[in-house]
């Protein structure tokens, strides 16, 4: 009798896991980005919606819970690649777009590359923003003056290049993993499938677009205060 962790290691529940994980990053991927978007009302506002999340205290449990959904994405991700790969030992000569109805693109041949691109980013990212910040800069309303150390950080032409390069990866990843994860967990529809892509699209473009916004327009501020 197959068990429930075997129907989980199977292809189609690799499929399933990658899917939900994904849904689950990505929606709270909507939410760091709306609260990113408040550092353009100044010090007071960004600082205030940061000492509020700093101060909750489930955050470290919901920090603990989106590294494990993190991980168990990674993992199943590289398996199945692995597993892929295995069971075609032999590549093709010649790779050509299969035309529609499929949705093969650049963005779904480079997840896996991708993939692990954005593990590196968000390893540097935790270091750069969340490790960064200390009680050299404190805040008197409280808390520390995050507001600081994000544009003290994107003040670095060489970060900024970093951070907009890897949100153009994060762009790619999305493009392709919001209809993949409708397609994994068995949602698709004749009808609303392609609305639901082709909004996934304009979503991923989005998210990209704002954080590579912020990051421009910070290093731009912080650059504009040195010449004056």
């Amino acid at each position: 009798m197959t068990s429930r962790s075997d129907v989980f290691r199977s292809s189609v529940g690799t499929k399933i896991v990658i899917g939900i994980t994904g849904v689950a990053l990505f929606l709270y991927l909507l939410i760091h980005i709306a609260g990113n978007l408040l550092v353009f009302f100044g010090p007071a506002v960004f600082n205030r919606y940061a000492y509020v999340m700093e101060a909750n205290p489930l955050l470290p449990i919901i920090e603990i819970g989106l590294l494990l959904i993190f991980l168990i994405h990674v993992y199943k991700t590289v398996r199945m690649f692995l597993a892929n790969q295995a069971a075609r030992p032999v590549r093709y000569a010649m790779k050509r777009r299969a035309g529609a109805p499929s949705r093969k693109s650049l963005a779904s041949s480079t997840m896996i590359v991708s993939g692990l691109w954005l593990l590196t980013f968000i390893v540097i990212h935790v270091k750069a923003f969340k490790e960064g910040w200390s009680t050299e800069y404190p805040w008197p309303d409280g808390g520390r003056d995050l507001y600081r150390q994000e544009m003290e950080t994107l003040s670095n032409p060489l970060v900024v290049g970093f951070y907009v390069l890897s949100m153009v990866v994060v762009g790619s990843h999305l493009w392709h993993g919001i209809a993949s994860a409708v397609q994994s967990l068995g949602l698709d529809h004749s009808k609303w499938t392609p609305r639901v892509v082709i909004a996934g699209k304009v979503i991923a473009v989005l998210i990209a677009g704002a954080f590579m916004v912020i990051a421009v327009w910070a290093y731009m501020s912080q650059s504009v205060r040195v010449r004056v």
